[in-house]
């Protein structure tokens, strides 16, 4: 049967991105960028891999003539990623670091410039003898440019990730990062314009409207564009109308630059760095671009890139000695430049260290300039394949190398200022939805005694979006301010103290065990929302949350809960058992709250004695069932009960796993609130019985 290139294209497109948000996803598991794990699906989809592992399969889904289609999709998402990125280079990120990022900036630029159009005298002769070779000016200035080129975008995610964003060394790296985009794109179009040019009267006319054109766009342009939010404010001015004029003047100054001969991703890029910072249609916009331009559009830039990618040409210990060589050359390019420059400026060798292991980040912008080099006909496919391990290799290493040199104990401060004192007692309330922060709240003040007083810690973690992870927004400002508010105002009006947390995480139950760590919590007090695959409670971020944390943790499933609850707590004698009984002894001791303890014995045999009941507050009441099904029993009794307090134990059919997919009867039966708990039990020590 005769497949249409269109279905051809819609099932490349499917399998891209499936597989690129699962390497994503892959990648952030092991505390890599996701952008190394898209590289990776990249490479994955091409000759390298799927056409050496299964090449008839290959060759269906990824027939060449397909490819054209392809790659326009890919150009068009790299030309708006392009434009994103030239709106979100401020000017403000610089502003106090003038002199020390535009040192720090000219060195990461000019040393691995000059050391990689040095290579180039030794690589020359051997890598490009096998085709047409391209001149070696231009062959030295396209690997001078590679070898230079920083991925802001990625460089800045793994800033906010790791919580170094907001930090003198954050600041400093993003500020160096923006200022070599800036001059890295400038230079790259002017490597363009010498590749294309057929003679030096020809490069000189392109040199001359290229400059034109920058004068042009940055004097008369500009003013024009800062008038967009006026006709943005005015009545009847919709976002679809706005996004629909950016994205015109996008592409317009795409194809006028590709027209000049200086390739369209100049354009695009010159667009957005002119752009109004700070308006408010801009940010509307942009909103609207990057979900379509890295969910959708990026990936099939790197399948595009893999699909180019043929490793299999890499072959023989000479040749892959020559890869070992240009990373090498990269990475002392970048990081000593970076470091060197970084250290001259006053930074302490840890912080000049962490700037040039930054700056070494390639990732995404590599992969662009090599497209660009390829598709030019400047450099081979044997280096294209070299330098794209070069970027792979430098991107994957800047996590692991960061962490070895510049510790998070240099920067985590602030969730280890102040811990719960000993007379309080510690809640930790992690907010996934800003609605369930009041009803944590109510819940969590009705914990305190007579002996120790509540005190809250608010906490909000997500996991930024692109913009965000550009490092000129704050994180999560909206979401977090309408978090924590909610939170704060119901805890003011229950005369609880809080202290508010806020950052941003790549692993969320992680930095909660984490949290709860620093600030000697007693308790972690968890909503629940419904998880995207199956019905369970206990599973998922929850399971990890409950198995990693040194603290006891419950898990609160409101069904609508009153402000008096009648309460029941099942029990049988284990340790979340007990601690269910001593929450609700706490909560027992608000006016109008009545507790019950359910004690199941198994038919015929012999009920708990009085020393039991004798152990229980005055306030808390206690009825004895026979039945030899607890879980039974807990639902016959749960219909006159607002809340009910469990432990998680295999006796009442709960208990915690990673993927949830066991039966939980009393969660799903029971129509009261729950309020699900776990005792945490300390390990014991080496060398202990």
């Amino acid at each position: 049967m005769q497949v249409s290139p269109f279905f051809t294209l819609l099932l490349q497109v499917s399998i891209i991105l499936a597989l690129s948000r699962w390497m994503g996803f892959l990648a952030a598991r092991v505390r890599q960028p996701k952008v190394v794990g898209e590289m990776l699906a990249g490479i994955m989809l091409g000759p390298s891999v799927l056409g050496w592992l299964a090449p008839g399969v290959f060759h269906w889904a990824f027939p060449q003539e397909s490819i054209h289609l392809l790659n326009v999709l890919a150009q068009i998402g790299v030309i708006l990623f392009l434009f994103l990125i030239g709106l979100e280079l401020d000017p403000r990120l610089i502003r106090g670091r003038g002199r020390s990022a535009l040192v720090i900036s000219q060195a990461s630029i000019f040393v691995p410039f000059v050391l990689g159009a040095g290579l180039t005298i030794y690589l020359y002769p051997i890598l490009f003898t096998q085709t047409p070779a391209p001149r070696f000016l231009a062959v030295a200035l396209f690997m001078g440019a590679a070898m230079s080129v920083t991925a802001f975008p990625v460089l800045a995610r793994i800033l906010t990730e790791r919580g170094l964003q907001k930090t003198s060394l954050g600041a400093m790296a993003i500020a160096c990062a923006a200022v070599v985009d800036m001059l890295a794109w400038c230079m790259l179009a002017f490597v363009v314009a010498v590749a294309k040019a057929q003679g030096l009267s020809a490069g000189l006319t392109t040199a001359a409207l290229a400059t034109a054109y920058v004068l042009a766009m940055y004097f008369l342009v500009r003013p024009l564009l800062t008038r967009l939010e006026t006709f943005y404010e005015r009545p009847g001015g919709t976002v679809q109308a706005m996004l629909a004029t950016v994205l015109v003047l996008a592409m317009v100054s795409a194809a006028v630059t590709e027209w000049i001969g200086i390739h369209a991703l100049f354009g695009a890029f010159l667009m957005g760095a002119i752009m109004p910072k700070g308006a408010k249609f801009v940010r509307l916009v942009t909103e609207k671009l990057e979900d379509l331009t890295v969910i959708f559009l990026l990936p099939l830039f790197f399948a595009y890139a893999g699909l180019r990618t043929q490793i299999g040409l890499i072959t023989g210990a000479n040749m892959w000695s020559l890869t070992a060589l240009i990373i090498g050359v990269a990475c002392l390019g970048k990081f000593g430049g970076s470091a060197a420059a970084a250290r001259l400026t006053g930074m302490t060798w840890r912080e000049s260290c962490a700037i040039g292991v930054l700056m070494n980040t390639r990732g995404l912008m590599e992969l662009v300039i090599l497209t660009i080099g390829l598709q030019l006909g400047v450099i081979t496919d044997a280096v294209f394949a070299m330098m794209v391990l070069m970027a792979l290799v430098t991107t994957a290493m800047t996590t692991p190398i960061l962490h070895l040199v510049y510790p998070p104990r240099m920067f985590e401060t602030a969730p280890v200022d102040e811990r719960t004192a000993a007379s309080e007692f510690g809640v930790l309330i992690p907010i996934s939805r800003p609605e369930s922060g009041p009803g944590l709240a109510r819940i969590a003040a009705a914990l305190g005694n007579a002996a120790s007083q509540v005190k809250i810690y608010g906490l909000v973690l997500q996991t930024p979006t692109f913009r965000e992870t550009l490092g000129v927004t704050s994180y999560g400002e909206e979401v977090q301010n309408q978090a924590l508010s909610l939170l704060s105002r119901e805890a003011a009006s229950l005369a609880t103290p809080l202290e508010p947390l806020s950052f941003a995480s790549r692993d969320i139950p992680s930095d909660i065990a984490r949290v709860a760590r620093a600030k000697r919590v007693d308790l972690v007090l968890m909503g629940f929302h419904k998880p995207v695959i199956g019905n369970t409670i206990l599973g998922g971020t929850v399971h990890r949350v409950l198995t990693g944390t040194d603290a006891d943790v419950a898990i609160l499933v409101d069904r609508g809960l009153p402000p008096a609850p009648r309460i029941l707590v099942p029990y049988q004698g284990t340790p979340h058992d007990a601690l269910a009984v001593d929450l609700a002894g706490r909560l027992a001791t608000t006016p109008g709250v009545s507790v019950t303890v359910l004690l199941v014995t198994p038919t015929g045999q012999q009920p708990a004695g009085d020393d039991f009941s004798k152990c229980l507050p005055p306030s808390v009441q206690l009825l004895r069932v026979d039945d030899d099904s607890p879980v039974n029993a807990v639902l016959r009794q749960a219909d006159q009960y607002d809340l009910i307090i469990i432990g998680l134990a295999e006796e009442w059919g709960l208990e915690s796993h990673l993927f949830g997919l066991r039966a939980e009867r009393v969660a799903h039966d029971c129509a009261s609130s729950l309020l699900l708990v776990r005792k945490h039990v300390p390990l014991p020590q080496l060398g202990e019985n």
